[in-house]
Formats: structure tokens, sequence, C-alpha cells
């Protein structure tokens, strides 16, 4: 149909029951504009000239003007519905109805909110609909010219929202409006090509509605002389999220970049997988500083963080909206007692909230979580199963304490005071808070957080050295015994604590004690499948399963990764019901080995068959399903090759829905998790040409940047935001053997340590594109290497000498564990947590050399 009968702009006074530009309960009649368009054919009409042919505009009109004066409505997607069932029972034979209607002081910062759908038939509903917000007025700092970086200009926007129509909420429009008008306030981009994308991809992770797209239209009118402005336009998808650098693409996150955010901001910039209106917008940030030395300590910080997100803040009635929401964590850490030294060794750790409690408000809830985890007043400074105190809330300098009294530190005992007045002399508190915000200037001494850091350790210390901390639970969980308190029942169960590992971190120069050498972690590979690429279905029965595994915990394996699908080429589809048919029953049986009246031997260990149904399990699998199960069974790391997105490459809508369900699994769980860096099939997708921007001299450096940006954004997505997994248990792994060239692999290999190091100078003076974050999103996570018998190290090994009679040859990959014993040496010598093998004697031996030469 081409002709269209239009009623345009329909000026109207409706009554909403959500307020006007501000949120009411009660009704407010306000100008509404409807536009309404009906597909007619018009030939009849035009070739007798005869009105009886055509649509009576009046009729229309006088219809849409009556269902506005009839009612309340509780909101305007509410009211084009009843102009639509109106509509449908007055003109039957009418066909698809287009309405487009507009609430013109409905928004704070832009002149309208509205929404528009074609409705096909009175008997068909829409499929999609559009809600736009119309010329919000924003400030910016927005350009290239050193004038533009001075002072903020004006910039106007468009953005409309175009989704599966849906009655299960309104479309928040004013948090929605807020977010967009906070976002640019604080950005500082070079270009309206960065902020334009910037925006539409922040809507998106705002919205987490994977059927979203999203048009925006920014313009900035004190750009040209000649023109009313300049504009640009772009539209995003959740398809778009993920391709390309450093998008964060995935379970509706922001990108990566701090470039044009603030720093509060930017921490805890990237979104929960559950829809916005699941949480009202919360006004406030602040860091709170967490410590435990008593009783399971990584238990007890665990539910702190889960008791901080309490319905309604409310133990007892467990109702109502969150009022403070963890959006980030940092690393944890070990460290010796401060102040009294005679007590056990603390854990600490930081994070992020979002909250709509004032200060005093949000001090006195942190108490009640602390005395619901445990923790027992003692002596200052002593003892405690938990501690929690806010370092930072927002920019505010606070004491409570009379102008009298502020001389001294001896005085603090029911006061407030932000910052935190010891937070200098603290490194177990700058050093996680320079984890999620170095660059956040603390506004008591007008230095940034890294700064602190870096001049606390410059000052002589006897101060043992801080140790980074990844704790491991133990699963099956244990049959509690005796009542617990009710609250504790309404959380998801905190597994008690199996292990846990530590590594030293860049601290003070201890004289007190010579700190042990970094140590790289064994991981033993065990595939329950009838097609592995290194040892076909050698292990794929359930006793070939336990006699590795026990040789292997023999031979020194710090954890057994178990995988039921292979990710060699050509690999053949294994269901879910299959995966879990095989992965499963190995690790229930390898449980299943423990003797609860086994006995240590005189030197205080295990028997062997003990040790290893208590060795720590690592599911390897990308299927949300299969981790749930198999850690319920007993395993206590989840190794995804895909990291939370699925198989698909570049992102789509599948792959957001599945990022967002691996996401909540493991935060469930509270599982260390392993995400690899990969683009989809193993053998695919190998050019990283876009990152040419990052190759040395001698050309290399473009694979490691793809590794670092990309693998770097899901990582943030993951951890970053409401829901987001603990940072302190997240291991990343670069990806050898995926989707990189013989040359590509030996590249990340020999410098993996840059994988998750800070920027060299190097890279911090690369003219990069704009989106590439400031620091490297990587820096500081753990790193698995997983080199054992791939086919590159075949690759190479076929290749002849340049000089010499060596021809090169063909190996199987049960041949490469020599070519394993030097891939595991650098991997060492790069500072690798951990090295995945399968010959875990030999390799086992080249890890204890190679540290011994370079730990």
């Amino acid at each position: 149909m081409s002709d269209f009968i239009r009623v345009k702009d329909i000026a109207l006074t409706v009554s909403f029951s959500d307020g006007s530009r501000w949120p009411s309960s009660a009704p407010h009649a306000q100008p509404v504009i409807v536009t309404c368009s009906i597909a007619h054919d018009v030939r009849r009409a035009a070739d007798g000239d005869d009105l009886a042919h055509s649509v009576n505009y009046s009729a229309v009109a006088s219809n849409i003007k009556a269902v506005g004066d009839a009612e309340v409505f509780p909101s305007i997607e509410a009211f084009a519905d009843r102009i639509c069932a109106t509509h449908s029972t007055r003109f039957p034979g009418a066909g698809a109805l287009t309405l487009s209607i507009a609430r013109t002081k409905a928004l704070l910062y832009g002149a309208s909110f509205g929404v528009e759908f074609t409705k096909p038939s009175p008997a068909v509903e829409p499929q999609e609909e559009t809600f736009f917000l119309h010329d919000l007025a924003c400030y910016a700092v927005l350009g290239i010219h050193p004038h533009e970086r001075q002072r903020k200009q004006s910039v106007r926007i468009d953005v409309s929202v175009t989704k599966r129509r849906s009655r299960a909420a309104p479309l928040d429009f004013r948090t929605l409006e807020q977010h967009i008008f906070d976002y640019v306030e604080v950005s500082k981009f070079l270009t309206v090509e960065s902020l334009t994308s910037e925006v539409a991809k922040s809507t998106l992770a705002f919205l987490a509605d994977v059927s979203a797209r999203i048009t925006v239209r920014i313009s900035k009118p004190s750009a040209l002389l000649t023109a009313e402005a300049s504009e640009l336009e772009v539209t995003r998808t959740f398809a778009d999220i993920g391709a390309g650098v450093a998008n964060s693409a995935l379970s509706g996150t922001t990108s990566t970049s701090s470039r044009g955010r603030d720093v509060w901001t930017s921490a805890g910039s990237a979104s929960s997988s559950k829809p916005s209106s699941t949480y009202p917008s919360l006004p406030h940030k602040a860091a709170i500083a967490i410590g435990s030395n008593m009783g399971d300590r990584f238990a007890n910080i665990e539910c702190a963080l889960r008791l901080l997100e309490a319905p309604g803040a409310d133990f007892e009635n467990w109702s109502g909206d969150p009022r403070v929401v963890v959006v980030d964590t940092s690393f944890m850490y070990e460290s010796a007692p401060m102040y009294v030294a005679e007590q056990p060794r603390f854990i600490n750790c930081a994070c992020i909230v979002e909250t709509n409690f004032e200060p005093r408000e949000l001090l006195s809830f942190l108490k009640q979580v602390e005395s619901a985890v445990g923790r027992v007043e003692s002596f200052r400074n002593g003892p405690r199963a938990i501690d929690l105190d806010i370092v930072l809330y927002d920019s505010l300098v606070i004491d409570t304490r009379a102008d009298s009294a502020r001389g001294t530190l001896d005085n603090l005992s029911g006061e407030l005071l932000i910052p935190h007045p010891r937070h200098g002399e603290r490194e177990f508190v700058l050093r996680p808070l320079a984890d999620m915000i170095p660059d956040l200037v603390i506004p008591s001494t007008g230095k940034t957080v890294e700064a602190s850091l870096i001049a606390l350790m410059s000052r002589p210390s006897t101060d043992p050295a801080m140790y980074k901390v990844l704790p491991f639970p133990r699963y099956p969980l244990p049959h509690y015994k005796g009542e617990r308190p009710p609250h504790m029942t309404k959380i998801r169960p905190v597994p008690p604590t199996a292990t846990y590992w530590s590594f030293p971190v860049t601290s003070f120069a201890s004289t007190s004690s010579k700190p042990p050498p970094r140590k790289t972690y064994v991981m033993a590979t065990l595939n329950a499948t009838p097609d592995s690429f290194s040892d076909g279905s050698a292990h794929y029965s359930l006793p070939d399963a336990l006699s590795y595994a026990n040789a292997a915990v023999a031979d020194g394996a710090n954890i057994i990764d178990i995988g039921g699908y292979s990710t060699r080429p050509g690999a053949a589809y294994v269901s879910p019901e299959e995966e879990f048919s095989r992965v499963v029953p190995v690790v229930q049986a390898i449980r299943g080995l423990w003797q609860d009246d086994a006995v240590t031997t005189p030197g205080g260990r295990l028997p062997s068959i003990a040790r290893t149904a208590a060795t720590l399990i690592s599911v390897d699998t990308f299927r949300w399903e299969v981790a749930e199960e198999s850690v319920h069974a007993g395993a206590n790391c989840i190794n995804d090759v895909y990291a939370f997105s699925g198989a698909d490459w570049p992102a789509t809508a599948r792959s957001a829905e599945h990022f967002a369900k691996m996401r909540q699994v493991s935060r469930d769980l509270a599982v260390p998790v392993i995400l690899m860096h990969s683009r989809g099939p193993a053998s695919a997708n190998k050019d990283y040409s876009q990152y040419d921007y990052a190759a040395d001299e001698h050309g290399r450096g473009a694979v490691l940047e793809g590794v670092r940006l990309e693998l770097g954004a899901k990582v943030e997505a993951a951890v970053k935001g409401r829901g987001g997994i603990r940072r302190w248990l997240a291991i990343v792994d670069p990806g050898l053997g995926f989707s990189k060239t013989v040359e590509g692999n030996v590249e990340v290999l020999r410098d993996a340590g840059s994988v998750v190091s800070a920027y060299s100078a190097r890279l911090r003076s690369l003219t990069a594109p704009p989106q590439r974050p400031l620091r490297n999103p990587l820096a500081g996570y753990p790193q698995l290497i997983g080199a054992s018998r791939k086919s590159f190290l075949g690759a190479i090994l076929e290749r002849p000498d340049a000089v010499g009679s060596y021809e090169g040859r063909q190996t199987r990959p049960v041949e490469r564990d020599f070519a394993t014993a030097a891939a595991v040496s650098c991997a060492v010598q790069q500072g690798a947590t951990i090295v995945r093998v399968h010959d875990v004697l030999r390799l086992g031996d080249a890890v204890r050399l190679s540290s011994a030469l370079w730990s």
C-alpha cells in the first residue's frame, strides 16, 4: 500500500499518573501531540472525486481526542494502546495504522519523549515499536582544538530506541534521559564520532535488551560559522557490540575506555544482565574497603557483599529495591596485620557501590552487615570476621567531630570521616582502590589514588610484602547443621573455601623477610571425549579418567581441567546433554574417592587417593548448564574458551544472552572463571590488521593488541556493573591456538607478560584510535597459558632448519611434549600464573626448572 491518509500533530491535553518532568503519584494533565497515518487506497475516491470512498479525517481525530479526554493513563504506551483499540472498533475495515505520540513536557533536558509504531491490521499487534527522546540539551567537552578542551559547549541529542514490543513494564524514560545527560556531561571526547557511538552503546547497556536498535543523532551548533550545526547520526545493535576495538560488547556494557568518562562514572560502567527497570537509579557512589582475618575469610567477604545488596536493605522483611548495589570489585590481597601484630593475616579487597543512602545511613547499614556476618566487637584494630569501611563517598569531605577534636586520630569511635583518614598509610586500602579507580582524585589530598600508592611505595619500610590471592570454593556444598539466621537463608548459599593460591605483588622492599619465588601452578588436562586432538579417546571411559587424575595429582598437578567437548577444528557437535553426561560423572567420581577416615602419612600428607579426591577441579565448558551442574557436583572453577560470549563471532544477540547467563551463573556460584580470547572457530578469523597501529619495528604487536582489547572488553563486561563477577575470581587466557596464525601464536607467547601488564612506554605513546582504553583492561589479572601439544607447535616442527640437515617433520600431538616444554618455559619466564599441560610429570619438571631460573 503506497497511499496514506494522515492526521498530523493533533494537539491534546492528556492526564498521566506517572508525572510530567518529575515523577508523581498524582495525575498530571499535560500537552501531547499525536500524528496518525492510515494506509488506504484512495484511487476510487480520486477517480470519482467522492469522499464516500475515503477516510473521515474528522472522525479519526475526534476518536483520538475522546480517548485522551476519557481517563488517566499510567504511561504513554497505555495511551497508545487505547487509541489502537478504539480505532480498531470504530474503523474495522481500515488499513495499517501508524501512531506517533509525543509528550512535550515530559523531559527535564529535552523537547519531547514519545513512541511510534505501526499496527498492521485491527487483528494484528505490532511486532516492534520505537521510543524517541528529542532535542536533549547537553554540554560537553568536545573537540580537537585547545580552546575546545577548556570549556564545555552545547550539543543537541536525539535518541530513538526501536525494540521488540513488550508491555512487561513501561520504558523508564526519565532514568534513560538522566543516564544519557550524565554520560555526556562528564565525557571528554575529541570527536563527535566517538561521542555519538559511545552514547549509542551506553544506551544499549542501559536497556540491556538484545532486540534493541539504537539511533543517536548529535549536533554541534558551535562547530561552523556558515551552518546551523555539524551533525552525525549512527545506528547500533547488539550485533555491533563486541566487534572492533575496545567494544564492550556483551551483556549490555559500555566501552572499556575511560577516555571520555570521569573515573567515578567509569567505575562499574558495565551493566548487568538484568533489564534496567529491575533497579532504580542510585545517585551516589562510594568506595568501601573490606577486610577479614577470622574464620573463613573469603566466605565472610562474599557473604558481606551479598548482604549489601539485600532488598530494601532490610534483613527482616527482605523486600523492596536494593539500596546498595555493588558495581565493581578489586583484586584480593593477603596482608600482615597492621598496628596489632599478634593476630592472623588479613584478606583485603574493596568494592565500588551505588547507593541512595546518605553517608551516615550507609555507615549504619555497614555496621548491620558486619553484625550479620558475625563480627563481634573486640579491642581496637583487633581480629574481626569482617570489616567494612567507607573510604570515599562521591567527592565529599566529611568529619563529624567537633573542630577542637580534629587534632588526633585516636577519637574516631562513633564518628564518620571521609575520605578515611588513614588511607595514605595503608597499602591494603590504596592498592585495591587503584585496581578500580586509579585516576580518581582523593578530595582531601588532591592526589589521585595511583599517585598516593606510588608515594606510599617509595617510602622505606620493613613491612612484609602483600600477596594477591585467588580463592577456590569447596563444592558440593556441605549440609548445614543447626539453625541459620533468617537473613542467611535468603541470600544464595556462600560456599566454604577449599584453598587459595597466592602470588606476590610489587610492594615494599621488605627487609624483614625474603618473599618466596613466584609459583606457576600446573593444570592437568583430562579430555573426557572420544575425539580429543591430543590423546583421542584415551581418557574417555570413567576408569581411564580416574587413572589419569590419580597419576596427574601424584605427578604434581595443582588442578585438573575436565572437558567433554573438543574444540579442535572439525570436531563433531556435542549436545549439552551429551557433554553433561561426559563431564559430571568424572567430577563425581573424583570427589567420590574421598574417605572420611583418611589418615595422613607421617609427613602430614594425605594418602594419594585422598589427595586426588581433594584436588581442585576445573570444568572446561562454555555452556552454563554444564558449568552449573559440574560445580554443584564438585568442580571449583569454570574454564570458558569463549569468555562467556558463546561461539558466535562477531557477537550477535544470542551472544549477549549467552554472556548474561554465564555471568549470572558464575556470580551465583562464586567460583574462579578462566576467560579465554577467541573469535569463534579456532581455525578461523585470524586477521588482526585493524590493530597494525600497535606493531613495533619488527612488525609484531598487532595480535597482542587484539588480545588485550578484545578479551579486555569481555573481562570488563564480566566484572563491572550490577551483577558482575568478582575481579579476584577472574583469570585470563590469551587463547594460544585459537584464531591466530603460527606467527601470531608465537608473538603472544613470546610477550605474554604484556597481556596482563600496564602499557609499556611504547604502547602509551601510540597513535591509536580514540576508543582504545587509556589503560590495559587486563592489567593485573592472573594469566593461564595453554600451549600444550597444539598445532602451531607442530607447524614449527615441520619447518626445515635454515642452516643444518634437519628437514622438518610432521608430528602427532603426543610427540610435541619437548616443544611444549619450550613453550612452558617461556610462559614461566613471562610470569604465567598457570600452565595447562597434558604430561604433568615432564612438563612439571619444565616448570620447576624454569621457575628456578626466572621466578
